[in-house]
């Protein structure tokens, strides 16, 4: 058991100043074919799973995903008791991905399924079997069943799978209630960014249409791309890109406490993560930050302090906003790039909370 476990970790992944300017803060430290199986994902993202029964060694295993969704996904192995989880793997709509290689043996396969933050408010949860640990980032976890004692890592639902043996290797896919085919889930993979992006191409259905190539037309022209880049790959990063874009220009914060609340922002642009603050946000006011270029993701820490720059508590407990991705801050004026061993270079390890949509207003509201 101990080699299919190293096997399956070894494997590699792919993958007082201008309002909106961060302000001075001192302050106390604080702590912080169509045989393939499939995972159905309907309207609310239901997920109709294949129970995984004990099977033998298989060859290369592909996701495919047939949603109408950018998905991120995560892979569980479970074998004579030990677990373990990596991820994430993207994949776009109608796109197959390997995410293992080669022969390896298992007693249970389980997948973990999410749609980009950008998409809004997360779907109900799917069919869980059991539950693994996963992080934020790129992950590879051993031990995956508890993660209560090491940051960063949170329980998550797992639906257990059994691929489908093909030529290819063993397939399982990923799908909604309209049941796409691969071609008919990029398509309407490319409707839904559009809606996301401010451009009409209403009903996602995946099949073409006048308001689509309308919609598509437009895109295109205005990003300055040529009519075949909607065939090419990296297509789908402008879709995001373009709903990043503009829902970034949307975030702020507002404080509907009676409390000063300083707040610090996470800006991840693919490569790394700045942190960035402290930022004022008065009571019963709103803050928009200035935020430059296209992030990949957003990331928000807020606490509440009294007239003397002390942090409010409440029944012994910080008045804070956060959340379980670990960044570094410090206690005055900030802007920092390098997000590892944060105490051992004086710093603050500080929890922030990864913004689930980057249109969204955060409201900083007491319990």
């Amino acid at each position: 058991m101990r080699r299919r476990l190293l096997l399956f970790l070894a494997l590699r992944g792919d993958r007082g100043g201008e309002p909106g300017a961060p302000l001075p803060r001192l302050r106390p430290a604080s702590g912080r074919g169509e045989a393939r199986s499939r995972l159905v994902l309907g309207i609310v993202f239901i997920i109709v799973a294949l129970l995984a029964l004990p099977f033998p060694a298989f060859a290369d295993l592909r996701l495919c995903n047939r949603t109408s969704y950018v998905l991120d996904l995560a892979l569980g192995l479970e074998d004579k008791g030990s677990a373990a989880s990596r991820g994430w793997f993207r994949v776009e709509p109608g796109q197959c991905r390997i995410v293992l290689q080669g022969a390896i043996e298992a007693e249970h396969l389980y997948v973990h399924a999410r749609a980009l933050a950008l998409y809004g408010s997360s779907p109900p949860p799917q069919a869980s079997h059991g539950e693994l640990c996963v992080a934020d980032g790129n992950f590879v976890i051993a031990g995956a069943r508890s993660c209560a004692a090491r940051k960063g890592q949170r329980l998550v639902g797992f639906t257990a799978i059994q691929p489908a043996q093909g030529e290819q290797g063993s397939t399982a896919n990923i799908a909604e209630q309209a049941d796409y085919n691969d071609e008919q889930a990029r398509l309407a993979g490319i409707q839904r960014l559009l809606v996301a992006a401010g451009y009409d191409a209403n009903p996602i259905d995946g099949v073409p249409g006048k308001k689509t190539e309308a919609a598509l037309a437009g895109f295109l022209k205005d990003r300055g791309l040529s009519a075949e880049a909607s065939t090419q790959p990296g297509f789908f990063d402008a879709l995001v890109g373009a709903v990043q874009q503009s829902a970034v220009a949307k975030f702020s914060w507002c404080n509907d406490t009676g409390y000063i609340v300083m707040a610090a922002l996470g800006i991840e642009d693919g490569s790394a993560v700045v942190t960035r603050g402290w930022y004022r946000v008065e009571p019963g006011k709103c803050l928009k930050p200035e935020i430059s270029g296209q992030p990949q993701r957003l990331y928000s820490f807020g606490e509440a302090v009294d007239k003397d720059g002390r942090v409010v508590t409440r029944a012994g407990q910080s008045l804070v906003w956060g959340g379980s991705t670990i960044l570094c801050t410090r206690d005055v004026r900030f802007e920092l790039d390098d997000q590892t061993d944060c105490l051992g270079k004086g710093l603050a390890s500080t929890g922030f909370a990864r913004i689930e949509d980057g249109g969204t207003i955060v409201r900083f509201q007491e319990p």
